[in-house]
């Protein structure tokens, strides 16, 4: 895997690096008319139009590469700029320089970056090497440090749980939390089982012991940011067990996790001014003597009592109890982020991941950000109408909703019961992951809404 920082090169390189120009296709006349006849040849020979993201690599007569150009269609605007990023996985090993781009030259150093991850923990990989000098006027630290935290996301996510269960996670969490002088708290053993009940019933069942991860970072007095991850290092789906289809992808489940880690980093890294507290309940969903059962019945941190109705549905128990301690502290902003629901992404699929918040001017925040950062979200209601369906005979509550219906909705609505007095909650029903290759979208775990979410805590929490 290359050093971003070698692929995201320092404005003061650009003279000895390699322009990429952008040609629409109704100027394309205009350009052929001022270059050596032998360009101009090797231009049509090799078919080169104009159109939209079309590139050919013009050769000096030593045969070094002279420039390269891009064809920028016939609406030059509409260019996406990841798409123009992923050109550092096609272009040669070398030093490039954007001339004229005409898409947002922030968001093309950072796609060319996140075009160029690869997870190489297991084997060898050819890596890109071709490289970027960073546009003029954009900050690189901070292309770099988003880039970083995408790339920390996607590397938790991808390790398979035999290498990233729940020790794992919290050895993970503390060298985070090291790297930016940040306190670790873990809850285990019997502790978590009197203070978490809903936590140690869902991995007790596991031979690697549930836990619940606890960083604090930033001053006491600053306003409270928590971050609430589920951390279901495996889903097994429980006593009401996947189909072996089903489980494939599910060492991703901890995916909410490594969200949230990853938006941490960013965070902690920027120095934002809030006091910043992550809460990671991990667990693994196994199945053995003593694994939690279809209708027991167990007693929440909160107080409230929730009927099993499926145990594949153990996110939400897990988060329900990090989520009441978070509420607790009264913060100013509630962020939980979960790989929650199939109902989710069989509403929007993988790429457009719902986002459930009662506030309507920060959800139009959030939106606002999503679509400046090119992060889509997509806004679902917390429906109180569906509130019923999580009605109990022998509970409060039921950890499922009946009838089938509104599974992502209602999931948002069971996790709601347990905040109520943090000044604002938004919760993301993720599925981190990327099944087919995107520009900037590697196949694999993928972050998903922590770069809208970083630039709406840059906007409120700046220093």
């Amino acid at each position: 895997m290359p050093q971003f920082d070698k692929l995201l090169l320092a404005t003061r390189n650009a003279d000895k690096a390699i322009p990429i120009c952008f040609v629409n296709s109704a100027e394309l006349p205009s350009v052929l008319d001022t270059l050596p006849p032998a360009r101009r040849k090797w231009i049509k020979v090799q078919g080169f139009t104009g159109a939209s993201l079309q590139t050919v690599i013009l050769p000096e007569d030593d045969g070094t590469i002279a420039s390269v150009l891009v064809g920028a269609g016939d609406d030059p605007a509409g260019l996406d700029p990841f798409a123009i990023g992923a050109l550092s996985s096609q272009l040669p090993a070398g030093s490039y320089v954007l001339d004229n781009c005409p898409a947002e030259a922030r968001l093309v150093a950072l796609g060319w970056l996140l075009d160029a991850y690869r997870f190489d923990r297991y084997r060898s990989v050819t890596a890109p090497g071709a490289a970027l000098v960073c546009p003029q006027g954009v900050n690189r630290t901070e292309i770099l440090r988003i880039a970083g935290a995408v790339k920390l996301t996607r590397d938790l996510i991808n390790t398979p749980t035999s290498d990233m269960g729940p020790a794992e996670l919290e050895k993970a969490a503390r060298d985070l939390a090291k790297a930016n002088k940040a306190s670790v708290r873990v809850t285990s053993g019997k502790t978590l089982e009197k203070d978490f009940p809903m936590i140690h019933a869902v991995g007790r069942a596991s031979s690697s012991p549930p836990r619940l991860i606890d960083i604090s970072w930033g001053p006491a007095r600053a306003k409270k940011v928590t971050l609430v991850g589920k951390g279901v290092c495996f889903d097994t789906g429980g006593l009401d067990i996947k189909p072996s289809a089903g489980m494939l992808l599910m060492k991703k489940d901890m995916g909410g996790a490594a969200n949230v880690l990853g938006l941490a980093s960013m965070i902690m890294s920027a120095r934002l001014r809030v006091r910043l507290r992550v809460l990671i309940p991990a667990v693994e969903n196994s199945i053995s003597a003593n694994a939690f059962r279809p209708s027991d019945v167990l007693r929440s941190r909160q107080g409230l009592t929730v009927e099993i109705g499926n145990t594949d549905a153990e996110g939400r128990l897990v988060l329900a109890d990090a989520l009441a301690l978070a509420d607790a502290e009264k913060p100013d902003l509630i962020i939980d982020m979960a790989t929650l629901t199939g109902a989710a992404r069989a509403a929007l699929g993988p790429d457009l991941p719902p986002f459930y918040c009662d506030d309507d001017e920060l959800a139009s925040a959030i939106e606002k950000h999503a679509a400046a950062e090119a992060d889509p979200l997509w806004r679902l209601p917390f429906w109180d109408g569906y509130e019923s369906m999580l009605d109990s005979k022998v509970a409060d509550i039921n950890n499922v909703g009946g009838g089938g219906f509104a599974g992502s909705i209602t999931a948002g609505l069971f996790l709601r019961r347990f905040v109520s007095k943090a000044s604002n909650y938004v919760h993301f029903d993720i599925y981190g992951w990327t099944p087919t290759a995107k520009p900037g979208k590697t196949h694999g775990g993928e972050a998903q809404g922590i770069r809208a979410l970083y630039a709406l805590l840059c906007q409120r929490y700046a220093r």
